[in-house]
């Protein structure tokens, strides 16, 4: 039993595409665990040169979320709206309310809780007479509580040209009423001292004399923005000392500023005027937010490996792969067809060719878009189209069929069209290559020792060589099935095809339902309880109509009615799994303590902090579609050996999860010289550079590493 052709095909583009198939087509609102976002209107007058116009991302935040201002403080990202407007119509920029301030431990940061809307002023061109403007925006922003979820929106609004769009009018009154005014009459300036900027404010309302002073500075990295100042009144002036950040990265001329007197919604806009000059900025630190995009310092050097070493390990670590429980699975469909055809010497030939033909193939493709979308700018790696839950999903619902092909609920030529049934029958060679396909699908979220250097190393070359890297890995995936099929001594021990493929095939149904398991699982963990029973209930649609469809005990008269039925559940299911598997789990990213371990979430401050103090940290970088990461996390981290060793030398477990992508994991893994989980990093006090463990992990291995710590 091979893959029929008709599977293979789709999953072909679903190997090399991380697009979210189960999306639901743009609109005005996109929700997620953690915010209500809506594209909304203002245009009172219709719309028409010269009349007012405003659109606005309403963002309602879930209590305890909030996002950020144009400087967002000592961490975080502002909200970008990038809009898709008709010729001639023209956006200004986000007319930001009054911010509040958000304190977290010893930062603070500069946003907004509650529901926010973020407007800004259109116009039309002279002469506009189309029957609407339609408005097309993607909008970016970070949405923290206790952890920080970046997150966008496509979303679509058709605006009609006649008729008044009043329908928030209040909201839009209330934003402007909470934007900060200019004041005319006002003057401010600042002095530079060494360590401080001396701030004098006259002009201020008369209302606000005598009251504390909020100071919101537009420029980010000149103060320290959770450092109380030394503020008072002198008559109508207000003059305050603000420390300067210790690592400050600006030396403005000019800074524009809000300011807000307690009690008020509505700031005053001011440009503050530097009066005196600014030292020398410090140089950066090696340690930077967790949120920033990358590293400041230069990045840890991997160890030097020449091209033909590099192949040498991906050659080594692809055939190691075929090791790997994800990719026993698929492996057990090759023996089937191996068995099939052990005693047709030529058939089993092509059908290796065919085979290492589609791994090597897939295997470039899916690199090949990997580097596309790093040049891009997207911070992802190795494994990465299972951090999208629709790849995910579409996965389960292709093992489940096969499960169920193979347990022998249904038949592919009952369903399929008679040209497609027959099309494995008439295309035996293009069905083994695309059985390689599936294999490069399953197994990408692995990662075989030898590996990780290869991969890190192919990230830093160019295209060209990067790809024969990632070919070498597909060859060495494909290696011992292309030498068994080449290997006369191995076809003579198979037994001669029988009766006895028949419980075989059976019996090869449960790993395809074992791996049905494990990614409902991985699901689960990037889309919450609610996404894992939308996908259970898909897979249950899924199998009553493979079942009603083209199961061979059914009559023609009962296959039409079950058929039907199961149709409408399947729509049912789609309409109603689809809102679910979009959302993310609005969990924490850390991964739950392995057998009591106090493992805590990753940042590079936690590690530039714990050295300062003197402690080493050892970071597990995982994810939960990682089968490696979970056997390791299961044994190795487990061990009670391990976690007394860790007790003994004070190491701060910390645990980077890279289930969901997450820009600032993927930074440092390439800072690591790393393109994919799992990499384990030991960091030594005082030490700019960690020692990276093994992917597949020992007991001895880590316990070695502890030991060879400096003693305090």
């Amino acid at each position: 039993m091979k893959l029929p052709l008709s599977l293979c095909a789709p999953l072909a583009a679903l190997a090399v595409l991380s697009t979210n198939a189960l999306a639901a087509p743009p609109g005005a609102v996109v929700t997620t665990p953690q915010v209500r976002a809506e594209l909304v209107a203002h245009a009172p007058d219709g719309l028409a040169p010269g009349k007012p116009m405003w659109l606005g991302l309403k963002i309602e935040h879930q209590p305890h979320w909030h996002t950020y201002w144009k400087n967002p403080g000592d961490s975080g990202l502002p909200t970008t709206l990038s809009w898709t407007l008709p010729a001639g119509v023209a956006a200004g920029e986000i007319e930001w309310p009054t911010p509040g301030k958000l304190p977290l431990g010893p930062l603070l940061n500069f946003g907004y809780q509650g529901t926010l809307l973020l407007p800004v002023a259109f116009t039309v061109p002279a002469g506009f007479a189309a029957e609407a403007l339609d408005v097309k925006l993607h909008a970016e922003w970070l949405v923290c509580k206790d952890v920080c979820i970046p997150e966008s929106g496509e979303f679509v609004l058709r605006v009609p040209a006649q008729a008044a769009t009043a329908g928030h009018a209040a909201l839009f009154a209330s934003t402007r009423a909470a934007q900060p005014v200019a004041l005319p009459g006002a003057q401010a300036s600042a002095a530079v001292e060494p360590d401080a900027l001396v701030l004098k404010v006259q002009g201020l309302p008369a209302a606000w004399q005598g009251k504390a002073i909020a100071f919101f500075p537009e420029t980010t990295g000149v103060i320290q923005n959770a450092a109380v100042p030394k503020a008072g009144w002198t008559g109508g002036e207000w003059s305050a000392r603000v420390l300067l950040d210790p690592q400050r990265s600006a030396s403005p001329g000019v800074i524009p500023a809000v300011l807000v007197a307690a009690g008020e919604t509505a700031g005053v806009q001011l440009q503050v005027a530097v009066t005196s000059t600014w030292p020398a900025p410090a140089p950066k630190p090696a340690a930077q937010s967790s949120l920033d995009s990358a590293p400041s310092t230069p990045a840890p050097a991997p160890p030097v490996t020449g091209l033909g070493l590099a192949l040498l390990l991906a050659l080594l670590g692809g055939a190691l792969l075929n090791l790997m429980p994800c990719v026993f699975p698929v492996l057990s469909l090759k023996v089937l067809g191996f068995a099939g055809h052990a005693h047709d010497r030529r058939k089993l030939i092509t059908g290796g060719l065919a085979y290492t033909a589609g791994v090597v193939v897939s295997f470039v493709a899916l690199a090949g878009l990997l580097l596309v979308l790093r040049a891009g700018g997207e911070q992802l790696g190795w494994g990465f189209q299972l951090q999208s839950p629709a790849v995910v999903a579409s996965l389960a619902a292709l093992f489940t069929l096969i499960g169920l092909n193979l347990a022998g609920v249904f038949e592919f030529g009952s369903v399929l069209p008679q040209s497609w049934a027959t099309a494995r029958a008439r295309h035996p060679v293009v069905d083994s290559a695309l059985t390689g396909v599936l294999a490069v699908a399953v197994a990408s979220p692995c990662t075989a020792p030898f590996m990780g250097a290869s991969l890190g190393l192919a990230a830093t070359l160019p295209a060209a060589q990067a790809l024969t890297i990632f070919a070498a890995l597909g060859l060495g995936m494909a290696l011992p099935y292309l030498a068994a099929t080449a290997w006369p001594a191995v076809a003579r021990l198979l037994p001669r095809p029988g009766a006895w493929m028949v419980n075989f095939k059976t019996f090869m149904a449960f790993p395809m339902f074992a791996t049905v398991v494990w990614l409902v699982w991985v699901l689960g963990q990037q889309a919450g309880i609610d996404g894992a029973a939308a996908l259970l209930l898909l897979l249950l649609a899924l199998a009553f109509a493979a079942w009603a469809l083209g199961s061979p005990a059914l009559g023609p008269p009962a296959r039409r009615g079950f058929g039907a039925l199961a149709l409408l559940l399947m729509a049912a299911a789609l309409f109603w799994a689809a809102p679910a598997l979009r959302q993310d789990a609005a969990a924490s990213t850390a991964t739950p303590a392995a057998a009591g371990a106090p493992w805590q979430p990753w940042s590079t401050e936690r590690v530039a902090q714990a050295q300062a103090e003197g402690r080493p940290v050892f970071v597990d970088f995982t994810a939960a579609w990682c089968v490696t990461c979970q056997f390791n996390k299961r044994s190795t981290l487990a061990d009670p050996t391990v976690q007394a060793a860790f007790e003994a030398n004070r190491v701060l477990l910390l645990r980077a999860d890279w289930t969901r992508r997450d820009a600032a994991i993927g930074a440092e893994l390439a800072r690591l010289g790393r393109s994919g989980v799992p990499v384990y990093a030991l960091y030594a006090p005082g030490a700019t550079t960690p020692r990276l463990l093994s992917e597949v992990l020992s007991p001895d291995e880590v316990r070695g590493a502890l030991d060879a710590l400096p003693k305090p």
